[in-house]
């Protein structure tokens, strides 16, 4: 299976990392974060790559040039334009997919997700897409009042009411005749809901790890978990 990653973006919310470098080389522990992505990707089997850059590109390419020879792994960086959005960075690439299926995947976010089980979900299901989901992270703590006293307090607690986009899909590659991917709209907004209103797009419950880097302390936050060897597939060298 080819897995597409798209790391064209420009990352801003990141300040200062992404100033010289492209958001997927941002380093966790010793290795941008787009390694410690392709590690897990290929920890479940998937050592097929197809990387849409765009901003700062050729520091994308010339990193993957290098590690796909010491991995074994086949990567193809394809520069899908500087002012893209991510539905017409998947759109580029249309003529690149070998097989009826395939994923595709942000180049800011990391879990331990089960690849096979998803795949696996997607064909019972027979949409055109499959989107994992996750539990909204929370954020604070939850406190009861009563008469200007904390009668209890509740840490942060994971809502399985609230689910958001988690960022591994499983694309037919019918999409492409279905879906408007040349224009130049995010793949969040027109595609994924005209896929809902066609029916086509299946949800996927990953109820373990997942972080984006979407920020600085979402970057601390992910060294920390790298440095405490939770996640085994990233260690793997």
């Amino acid at each position: 299976m080819q897995a597409v990653i798209l790391a064209g973006g420009k990352g801003t919310r990141l300040g200062i990392d992404t100033k010289l470098i492209p958001k997927p080389m941002v380093k966790i522990g010793n290795k941008p974060i787009l390694w410690h992505l392709l590690q897990i990707l290929s920890f479940n089997g998937i050592n097929n790559f197809i990387i849409c850059g765009g901003f700062k590109g050729s520091v994308i390419k010339n990193y993957v040039d290098k590690i796909k020879v010491k991995k074994k792994w086949n990567i193809e960086y394809v520069s899908t334009g500087l002012h893209s959005n991510t539905a017409k960075r998947i759109g580029k690439i249309e003529n690149k997919i070998n097989n009826n299926i395939f994923l595709m995947t942000y180049g800011d976010g990391l879990a331990d997700i089960d690849i096979r089980q998803l795949v696996k979900f997607h064909k019972k299901h027979k949409k055109l897409a499959t989107v994992t989901v996750v539990p909204q992270p929370p954020r604070f703590g939850s406190l009861k009042i009563k008469k200007g006293l904390v009668k209890k307090f509740d840490e942060k607690k994971i809502n399985l009411n609230q689910l958001i986009n988690g960022g591994f899909f499983i694309l037919d590659k019918k999409i492409f005749k279905k879906l408007n991917l040349k224009k130049n709209v995010m793949w969040e907004n027109e595609p994924m809901k005209k896929l809902v209103q066609m029916k086509q797009l299946a949800a996927y419950l990953h109820k373990g790890f997942w972080q984006p880097m979407d920020t600085p302390r979402d970057k601390e936050y992910l060294i920390k978990i790298f440095k405490s060897k939770k996640i085994s597939s990233w260690r793997a060298q």
